[in-house]
């Protein structure tokens, strides 16, 4: 849109003048939920009004609740965590909605308030871990300092490690999550991934291929296999010597690189062909975690390194595509592109480490809220749930977690039940090929719905959810034209607007310890403190009342 020469028609904006206006609303929009309001970025309703009841709280938190009557007023609470609605298929939008919903209000609740693996012992809603006693699990208590692995004589003597319920049972719809994928992916595409790996020869060769495809070939010489294969070669060298040298602080052997690439091989392409049709990629993060920590156990750091090149690695490699892809249609020089992504990935890397770097040092209790001064933004919730992960795989292990030394082996059963899921809704799809219907409905994607919980909670899936219906099924219905013409353009903004304020309120207030102005608004919080407080009898936890 942005590269297009455009008239602009009559009584109405170019889209780089739409672009621009709604780029211009957003950043100054921005500057109230960052700044002076971050309270309105999660508003629940309920805590409002029942200011001294635990689970009414519980119910209506959109942070640390099910955010039943909760909403944001944020573009970054809408698009933060899940990306933004607006470029989200509808029925994908749908699917996630109905796996969220049948999670949060059906089977939550009751696993909850049942007491299922003891719940009630831990809020409802948390990313942390916990020992026997509610409290939070003292990790320095089992890791040995010198080596940085278990101490099993430590563990023994002081409590296995238990999770929230949700947390535990969003482990369950990832295993789920990844079988489905597996699964639907043959049963609705294999025929076709079939054909078409048969005819790779000569699609290379031009003899096949679609109108873009054919102009490429005509037009441009094609990025030679031997460049792909240096850097293949380079990079995995390079991971090897990472993990081997430096007196081996990572703790990952060789042949733990050489799987998670191997694993990130073999997932890209039916992750690949989820994501290219819904838009939602689901991850390869807790399979990556349990192979390691099978494998290699007691090893935290082992974990997170194996984690990174299995999960992260696949993860590069789709978005690599899609942004050839993009050039692909854009008639970009194929060697062109290949230098702009190596280039890129060069620089972004190193602006990432540099700026990482630099915030560990320069902002005091980085990633510690409960020492942040009030309407901090340096929260961390990605990162909080990275560290308890690799508290959960790599020290305590899968075999202590979700096997039979464990609190969960139940959650392997999630496996099974995800390899099955998709099985239905093909043979439906096959026996009443009328109705239209029933392909759209995505069993990896309804699984893996919750999978960004946490670090998303209630009120992020909420708001999410109603952007999403609003512009891909009303506004689409109703206004098509605008729709075809502004939506994603529309979505760039946003997303480019909340940016570009956040990176400036950062050099000009947030870098000098400047927050907003000391009032109610300035909490980074929903205001429901007793959401996050446990309902069995006896259970001590700060700021809670104590169950008689």
């Amino acid at each position: 849109a942005l590269h297009e020469n455009e008239k602009r028609p009559k009584g109405g904006h170019t889209r780089l003048q739409f672009f621009l206006i709604a780029f211009i609303a957003s950043f100054a929009y921005y500057l109230i939920p960052s700044y002076f309001v971050p309270s309105i970025s999660a508003i629940s309703v309920v805590c409002l009004i029942w200011t001294e009841s635990i689970t009414a709280q519980q119910i209506g938190s959109g942070l640390h609740g099910l955010g039943l009557g909760s909403f944001g007023l944020d573009w970054s609470t809408i698009a933060g965590f899940l990306g933004s609605p607006l470029a989200y298929p509808g029925f994908a939008i749908i699917n996630t909605l109905i796996g969220f919903l049948l999670m949060v209000y059906v089977a939550l609740p009751i696993l909850y308030w049942s007491n299922t693996y003891e719940a009630k012992r831990f809020p409802i809603v948390s990313s942390h871990t916990f020992d026997s006693t509610g409290q939070t699990y003292n990790i320095t208590r089992i890791l040995n300092p010198k080596t940085f692995d278990i101490d099993m004589e430590a563990y023994n003597g002081y409590s296995k490690l238990y999770l929230s319920i949700m947390f535990a049972f969003t482990y369950g719809l990832s295993f789920a999550t990844l079988t489905a994928t597996i699964s639907h992916v043959a049963l609705f595409h294999g025929k076709t991934i079939w054909q078409m790996w048969k005819k790779t020869t000569a699609t290379l060769q031009g003899h096949l291929g679609d109108v873009h495809t054919r102009l490429m070939k005509e037009n441009y010489e094609v990025v030679p296999q031997w460049w792909f294969h240096i850097i293949l070669i380079l990079m995995v060298g390079l991971a090897v010597w990472t993990c081997e040298g430096f007196d081996q602080q990572l703790q990952l052997p060789w042949w733990g690189v050489l799987l998670a690439c191997a694993m990130a091989l073999f997932f890209t392409l039916p992750i690949g062909i989820i994501a290219a049709t819904t838009n939602t990629a689901p991850g390869l993060n807790v399979i990556t975690e349990l192979v390691i920590g099978y494998m290699y156990p007691g090893k935290p750091l082992a974990n997170v390194a194996f984690k990174t090149y299995g999960y992260i690695s696949m993860t590069q490699a789709l978005t690599f595509l899609s942004d050839f892809k993009l050039g692909h249609y854009m008639k970009v020089p194929p060697k062109s592109m290949f230098v702009a992504q190596l280039v890129g990935t060069v620089l972004a890397s190193s602006v990432y480490f540099g700026t990482a770097w630099w915030l560990l040092t320069s902002v005091e209790h980085i990633c510690d809220p409960s020492l942040l001064p009030e309407g901090s933004p340096w929260t961390c919730p990605g990162d909080d749930v990275f560290y308890n992960a690799s508290i959960i795989w790599g020290v305590v292990g899968p075999l202590r977690m979700f096997a039979k030394y464990g609190i969960y082996p139940e959650m392997n059963w999630f496996f099974l039940i995800g390899f099955l899921a998709p099985v239905p809704v093909w043979y439906l799809s096959r026996k009443f090929p009328n109705q239209k219907w029933i392909p759209y409905v995505n069993m990896p994607i309804i699984l893996g719905a919750t999978q960004s919980m946490p670090p998303a909670r209630a009120v992020h899936y909420l708001t999410w959810g109603a952007v999403g219906i609003f512009f891909n099924f009303y506004i689409y219905k109703r206004f098509k034209g605008w729709w075809a013409r502004y939506n994603y353009v529309l979505s760039a903004a946003l997303d480019a607007g909340v940016a570009f304020m956040g990176v400036l309120l950062y050099f000009t207030l947030q870098s000098y310890d400047i927050s907003g102005p000391e009032w109610w608004g300035l909490m980074n919080d929903d205001h429901c403190p007793l959401a996050t407080c446990p309902t069995a009898p006896g259970v001590v936890s700060e700021g809670c009342p104590v169950i008689r």
